[in-house]
């Protein structure tokens, strides 16, 4: 009998592509806090009110001042008035300067600002304050333009732009104190095994033979979380098909996506797929990449199936190159992709793989990047010890001083 012809793995970018045909993004949206905003995903454009700044105003402590009468080095002015941030001047009179602060609006006639560094202070005359300008000014100079940095009626944010502290900054400085946001995805966590032990259950002297500690739990759950979802963590699920098949049903009610960790194999007591099948449907997946090879994609209902591997590392990084994006666009985000850049490897690789390999690296001092010696899918300090992963073609070995296209966790985990 001949045995059945397994199908090629899935080049990442054709899996990518197919995964993400089915992220659909959410359509309920709520009105939010800007203060609260961080990590939101906004559902629609920001359109700036007014201009910023709304006036001409001094980026620097000095004097303001027409240059035409400032033709001299060391000439000496009358102060005639002082203008402070918040607070707003008269014309400037002519043959004197304003004595004026950060922020605060420039004076009408005046088209520069001597920084008071480069000026001296002198004693009044006839009760008025007086100063000597020891540079020569040139037009424009430390003055802040009304409506440089934003346009009255100006987009200033788009829809599916992902928040950040900055954004909400510049929210904020168009005057909203409200944003309307996609809202967070609901997703339910479990792992299964029977080998699986939570931490603090049972102290190390104690495990059985076989028995592991969860910890795909608790870096999957921060990971969503850093995503800004909604997490419900159902636990380990045992190693039994009616088990299976009901929390997936349970979860499948008031969820968006049901993420698990473990038993997307083929293997006797690996019940995820079925269970899966026997709820809706099921795309299991063989990835052409190392590590996380294994991957899964269905539906129960209305909710989102994704399975990831249960080796650490190759749950960590088809999250990371799966999973992320996914929630990302399900979430309104438009720009998904996960962004490398050139990096020098100080280092050799010289097995190259069929499939395309993500190597956990980090940066040196010298500005190359180190590889961690030991890269099975098991071994989570990898991820611990470095910085970024190198995104390394398939079939393609790396000599010592090679460009190599690398991501660095900051990029992935924000």
């Amino acid at each position: 009998m001949t045995a059945p012809t397994r199908p090629p793995l899935k080049p990442l970018f054709d899996a990518l592509q197919l995964l993400l045909g089915h992220a659909q993004t959410l359509q309920e949206f709520e009105s939010v806090p800007t203060g609260d905003a961080d990590g939101r995903v906004l559902a629609q454009d920001v359109v700036s009110g007014l201009q910023v700044p709304p006036h001409d105003n001094s980026s620097m402590d000095g004097y303001a001042l027409r240059c035409a009468e400032a033709h001299d080095q060391g000439a000496e002015f009358a102060v005639s008035q002082r203008i402070a941030a918040g607070t707003s001047g008269v014309a400037l009179q002519p043959g004197t300067v304003a004595r004026i602060f950060t922020g605060a609006p420039v004076p009408l006639g005046a088209d520069a600002v001597v920084m008071q560094e480069d000026c001296t202070p002198l004693p009044d005359v006839d009760g008025l304050p007086r100063v000597r300008v020891n540079s020569l000014p040139l037009p424009g100079q430390w003055i802040r333009r009304a409506g440089e940095d934003v346009a009255q009626g100006e987009v200033v944010l788009a829809k599916g732009h992902r928040l950040g502290p900055a954004e909400l900054g510049l929210a904020a400085s168009v005057g909203l104190d409200q944003l309307l946001v996609v809202r967070r995805p609901r997703v339910a966590l479990f792992s299964t095994g029977d080998e699986l032990v939570m931490p603090g259950t049972v102290a190390p002297k104690d495990m059985k033979p076989g028995a592991i500690y969860n910890s795909n739990r608790f870096f999957l759950s921060a990971l969503l979380r850093r995503l800004g979802c909604e997490v419900t963590d159902l636990g380990i699920v045992p190693d039994q098909r009616e088990a299976t098949v009901q929390a997936l049903r349970d979860a499948a009610l008031s969820h968006d996506v049901i993420l698990t960790s473990g038993g997307v194999s083929v293997g006797e007591e690996d019940h995820i797929k079925p269970a899966v099948q026997t709820l809706g449907t099921l795309d299991l997946w063989q990835i052409a990449i190392k590590p996380g090879k294994p991957f899964a994609h269905g539906r129960i209902g209305a909710a989102h199936f994704l399975g990831l591997p249960g080796n650490p590392v190759s749950s960590l990084v088809t999250f990371l190159v799966l999973v992320r994006p996914f929630l990302l666009q399900l979430q309104g985000v438009t720009d998904v992709a996960m962004k490398t850049v050139a990096a020098r490897a100080d280092f050799d690789w010289p097995r190259a793989d069929k499939r395309q390999e993500f190597l956990r690296v980090r940066r040196n001092a010298a500005g190359g990047l180190d590889l961690f010696p030991n890269q099975s899918s098991g071994v989570l300090t990898s991820a611990v010890w470095g910085d970024g992963l190198v995104d390394n073609p398939a079939n393609t070995s790396i000599v010592y001083g090679d460009s190599v296209r690398y991501v660095s966790f900051s990029e992935l985990l924000a």
